[in-house]
C-alpha cells in the first residue's frame, strides 16, 4: 500500500523504532488509516439503514491491533470478541469481504450471515468474532493446547474487552492456560469502560494485569495509544510464548471514541465529552504520524496522498459491498451444522 514517491529518506533510524523497516512502518501507519477510515464509513452505513443488527466500532483502538498483530507470523491465531473489524483487517482479512459482511452480503466473510460480531477467515487464522463476552476466551486457551499438543510453535493472541475480566470464563481459561502451560497472549483492551460501566465501578482492582497473579502469570500494563510500545510488549511476550509454552496477560490502556455501540453512537451518558476530547489529544494515529515525521521517514505530502488513497480503498470496499448479492433463501439451510 505505500507509495515510495511520497515517502522522504529517512535519518539514521533511532532506538525508538526498534530496527523495524520503513516498509513496515508504513505499511502499520496506513493500517491504522484504513482502520479508522473503515468504521467511520461502518458508522455512516449503519446510519442510513444499510448495516442491521449490532455493530461495535473500533476508532481510537487502532494502535492495540496493528501493534499486537506485528508481532505475530501468518501463522499464528487471532481469536477476539465482538468489536473485529480492526483485527480483522490487521490479520489481513480482505476489507472488501469484512464491508460485504457488515452489509449481509454473500461475499461477506461468512457468507453474509454472520455480520459485525462475526467477522471469520480461516486461511487467515483468525479464529473470529465473538458476541458472548468472554465466551471466546477457553477457545483461545484450547487453540494454544493445540499447538502445543503438536508440537508447533504458533501462539494465540486473545483479545477481550476490560469487562470480560470478570466473568468466570476468563479465570477458567487463565487458569488452564498457567497450569498447563499454554502459548497464548491474553490481551486486555481496556478502553475504560465495560459497555457504560467504568473499570472502577466494576472490578476489585484498576491494574487489571493484576489478575494474573492468582495463576502465577506473566503480566504487564501498556500504553494502548503508542504502536510501538504495544509492538514492544506484545512481542517480548510471543517470543516467550514460542520458547516456553508460558501465557501472559497484558493490560493495554486504550480508549474508544465512540460509544459501545452503534446503539449508543457518541460518548454515552457515562463519559463527558470533554473527557473523550482528553483522549483524542493522544490519538494513536497522529502520535505514530509524528514520531514517523519526527524520524524523517514522512512529510506531509505523504500523508496527503496516503490519505486519498486510504479513502479510495474504502470507497472501493461499499461498491463491492452494495454491488454484491444477497444471499439466496436457501442459504438459510445451509452451513447449520459441520459436513
Amino acid at each position: 500500500m505505500t507509495d515510495s514517491a511520497t515517502v522522504v529518506a529517512p535519518k539514521k533510524q533511532s532506538s525508538r523504532l526498534m530496527g523495524l523497516s520503513r516498509e513496515t512502518l508504513l505499511k502499520w501507519y496506513e493500517e491504522m488509516l484504513l482502520m479508522r477510515r473503515f468504521e467511520e464509513k461502518a458508522a455512516e452505513l449503519y446510519r442510513n439503514g444499510k448495516i442491521g443488527g449490532f455493530c461495535h466500532l473500533y476508532n481510537g483502538q487502532e494502535a492495540v491491533s496493528t501493534g499486537s498483530v506485528g508481532a505475530l507470523t501468518p501463522d499464528d491465531y487471532v481469536i477476539t470478541a465482538y468489536r473485529d473489524h480492526g483485527l480483522a483487517i490487521s490479520k489481513g482479512v480482505e476489507p472488501k469481504a469484512i464491508m460485504a459482511e457488515l452489509l449481509g452480503k454473500v461475499t461477506g466473510t461468512t457468507k453474509g450471515k454472520g455480520g459485525s460480531m462475526h467477522i471469520f477467515d480461516r486461511e487467515k487464522n483468525f479464529l473470529g468474532g465473538h458476541a458472548i463476552v468472554g465466551s471466546h476466551i477457553p477457545l483461545a486457551t484450547g487453540a494454544a493446547f493445540a499447538s502445543k499438543y503438536r508440537g508447533e510453535k504458533r501462539v494465540c493472541l486473545c483479545y477481550m474487552g476490560d469487562g470480560a475480566t470478570n466473568i468466570g470464563a476468563f479465570h477458567e481459561g487463565l487458569n488452564l492456560a498457567a497450569l498447563w502451560k499454554l502459548p497464548v497472549i491474553y490481551i486486555i483492551e481496556n478502553n475504560q469502560y465495560s459497555m457504560g460501566t467504568s473499570v472502577e465501578r466494576s472490578s476489585a482492582v484498576d491494574d487489571l494485569s493484576k489478575k494474573a497473579l492468582a495463576y502465577d502469570m506473566r503480566r504487564g500494563v501498556v500504553n494502548g495509544s503508542d504502536v510501538l510500545e504495544v509492538y514492544k510488549a506484545v512481542k517480548a511476550a510471543v517470543e516467550h510464548a514460542r520458547q516456553t509454552y508460558e501465557p501472559t496477560l497484558l493490560d493495554i490502556r486504550t480508549f474508544r471514541y465512540r460509544g459501545h455501540s452503534m446503539s449508543d453512537p457518541t460518548h454515552g451518558h457515562y463519559r463527558t465529552k470533554e473527557e473523550v476530547e482528553a483522549y483524542k489529544s493522544h490519538d494513536p494515529i497522529d502520535l505514530f504520524a509524528a514520531i514517523l515525521k519526527t524520524e524523517g521517514i514522512i512529510d506531509d505530502t505523504y500523508l496527503e496522498k496516503v490519505e486519498k488513497k486510504i479513502k479510495e480503498i474504502v470507497t472501493e470496499c461499499v461498491e463491492f459491498a452494495e454491488t454484491s448479492p444477497e444471499p439466496p433463501p436457501d442459504d438459510l439451510w445451509t452451513d447449520v451444522y459441520y459436513e
